[in-house]
C-alpha cells in the first residue's frame, strides 16, 4: 500500500505559487510576479509528481492556464492577460461542473467523496452551487480588475478570492451535513 502524501504537500502545491506571486509583486511588480508564479507553479507540480507520482487534475488545469496567460502577459508585455486568468480558471471550473450536471454526473464527487460522503442528491446540489459560485467569482474578478488599481487587484486575487472561497465552503457545511450518506456498519460477520 502506498504511503499517504505528507500533510504539507497539498497546501504547498495549492498556495505556494500564490505566495510567491504576492511577495514578488510587492518587490518587483506584476511582470516579475507573473514569471515567479509560472516558475513556482511548475516547481509545485514537479514536487507533487516526485512525492505522489501523480499530478492532481485541478492544479494541472490551473498550471496550464497560468502558463498560457502568464506567457502572453510576458511576451506581449500586457498585464491584461494575467488579470483575466482567474476569470478563465473560474469559467472553466464552472463549465466542467455544469457539463457534468447536464449528463447527471456530479464531478465534485470523485474529487471530494473521501472527505465529504454525501448522498447522490447532495452531490448534484453541491456541484450546482459550486458551479454558480465559480460563475460569480469570474464576474467579480472581471469587475475588480477592470475598475480597480493593479495593487488592489493583486490583493483581491490573493486574499479576496481565497477568503471568499473559504467563506463559501464554510457556508455549505450545514447543507453537507443534511446530505451525508448513511454509513454502512461492518458487523464483523
Amino acid at each position: 500500500m502506498k504511503a499517504p502524501a505528507p500533510a504539507w504537500l497539498r497546501p504547498a502545491v495549492d498556495y505556494g505559487p500564490l505566495a510567491a506571486f504576492f511577495a514578488v509583486y510587492w518587490l518587483n511588480g506584476l511582470m516579475a510576479a507573473t514569471l515567479a508564479i509560472m516558475i513556482a507553479t511548475a516547481a509545485a507540480l514537479a514536487l507533487s509528481f516526485v512525492i505522489e507520482r501523480r499530478i492532481p487534475p485541478m492544479p494541472l488545469l490551473t498550471a496550464m492556464v497560468v502558463g498560457v496567460f502568464g506567457g502572453l502577459t510576458l511576451w506581449l508585455e500586457d498585464e491584461t492577460f494575467f488579470k483575466m486568468k482567474p476569470t478563465i480558471v473560474q469559467v472553466l471550473f464552472a463549465a466542467v461542473l455544469f457539463g457534468g450536471l447536464f449528463f447527471k454526473r456530479p464531478l465534485l464527487k470523485p474529487l471530494l467523496a473521501s472527505a465529504w460522503p454525501l448522498d447522490d442528491a447532495g452531490w448534484i446540489k453541491l456541484s450546482s452551487r459550486f458551479a454558480w459560485f465559480f460563475v460569480a467569482m469570474a464576474v467579480l474578478n472581471e469587475v475588480v480588475w477592470r475598475t480597480q488599481s493593479t495593487d488592489f487587484w493583486v490583493t483581491f486575487k490573493v486574499f479576496g478570492i481565497l477568503g471568499l472561497t473559504f467563506i463559501f465552503v464554510a457556508s455549505q457545511v450545514y447543507f453537507m451535513r443534511a446530505h451525508m450518506a448513511p454509513v454502512e456498519e461492518d458487523l464483523g460477520g
